[in-house]
C-alpha cells in the first residue's frame, strides 16, 4: 500500500517539472520577472531572460548558469513589434526551436492622480502592459500552435480586479490584460494553448518601492489579511502550477497572490 502512495505522490510531483520545456520571461531585468526566470530554471527549463537592458539580462542569464541551469538574455522591447520579431528570431537560431512557456511579466507602473496624468504617459503605459503583452502572446501562441501546444502566463495584478488610487491607468491596463487572458484561453484550446492570468498583490520589489516611498506602505498593509507584504518567492507555487502539466486543466484561470487582499472586506 505504501508503495502505491509513493508512486502516486511521485507522479503528481513530477508533474511541477519543466525537464525539456523552453521557458520566455519577459520583463526579467528586474522583481518578478527575474525571480520567476530563476523558478522556471530551477524546475528543469531551458529560460530566455528578455528585457530592454540586455547587458542586465545577460548577466542574470550567466548567474543562473553558473547554478547550473541553462539560460541566454535577450534584447527585446515590447512596445516595438520590430523587436519582438527580432527576438524571436534569435531564440529560434538558439535553440532550434520557439518557446513552450511564455511568461508575459514586463510592464510599467504611473503613481499619479487622474486628473494630472498625460497622453503621453497613457501611451507609455497601455504600450508596454497591454499592447505589448497582447504582441508577445500573439508571436509566442503562432508558435506554440505550430509546435503542439504550450503555456502562457500573463502577469496582471490585483489593480485589475479593484481599483485603487492613483492607479487609473495602470489598473485598467491590468484589468484588459486579465480580459485578453480568457479570450486568449478561449480561442486557444484548439490549440493545445492554456492562457492563464497570475495576479500579485503588493510584492515588494523595485516598482512596489514607488507606493513606499509616496507614504501608502502603512496604509496598504494594513488592508492585507495577513498584514505582510508578499515577497517573490511567493509566487513560485503559482507560476509552477500555470507553467507545467500540473496545471494541465487550467486554462482561462485568473490567480491571484495577495495575502488575503482581495477578499478583504471595503
Amino acid at each position: 500500500m505504501n508503495n502505491e502512495k509513493d508512486d502516486m505522490l511521485s507522479e503528481e510531483t513530477r508533474s511541477f517539472s519543466l525537464d525539456g520545456k523552453l521557458a520566455l520571461i519577459t520583463g526579467a531585468s528586474s522583481g518578478i520577472g527575474r525571480y520567476l526566470a530563476g523558478v522556471l530554471g530551477r524546475a528543469g527549463a531551458s529560460v530566455v531572460l528578455a528585457a530592454r537592458r540586455k547587458a542586465v539580462v545577460a548577466e542574470e542569464a550567466a548567474r543562473l548558469r553558473e547554478q547550473g541551469g541553462q539560460a541566454v538574455g535577450i534584447a527585446m522591447n515590447v512596445a516595438e513589434t520590430e523587436s519582438i520579431d527580432t527576438a524571436f528570431d534569435e531564440i529560434h537560431k538558439l535553440f532550434g526551436r520557439r518557446p513552450d512557456i511564455l511568461v508575459n511579466c514586463a510592464g510599467v507602473a504611473l503613481l499619479k492622480p487622474f486628473l494630472e496624468q498625460t497622453p503621453e504617459e497613457l501611451d507609455v503605459v497601455i504600450g508596454t502592459n497591454l499592447r505589448g503583452a497582447f504582441l508577445v502572446a500573439q508571436r509566442a501562441a503562432r508558435a506554440m500552435a505550430e509546435q503542439g501546444g504550450g503555456a502562457i502566463i500573463n502577469v496582471a495584478s490585483t489593480a485589475g480586479l479593484r481599483p485603487g488610487g492613483m492607479l487609473s491607468s495602470y489598473g485598467a491596463t491590468k484589468a484588459g490584460l486579465i480580459h485578453l487572458s480568457k479570450v486568449m484561453a478561449y480561442e486557444l484550446a484548439r490549440n493545445n494553448i492554456r492562457v492563464n492570468a497570475l495576479c500579485p498583490g503588493n510584492i515588494e520589489t523595485e516598482m512596489h518601492r514607488e507606493f513606499e516611498d509616496a507614504g501608502f506602505a502603512q496604509a496598504l498593509v494594513k488592508r492585507i489579511p495577513q498584514r505582510r507584504f508578499g515577497q517573490c518567492k511567493d509566487l513560485a507555487g503559482a507560476t509552477l502550477l500555470l507553467a507545467s502539466d500540473a496545471g494541465a486543466y487550467m486554462t482561462g484561470t485568473v490567480l491571484t497572490v495577495d495575502g488575503g487582499q482581495i477578499v478583504n472586506s471595503i
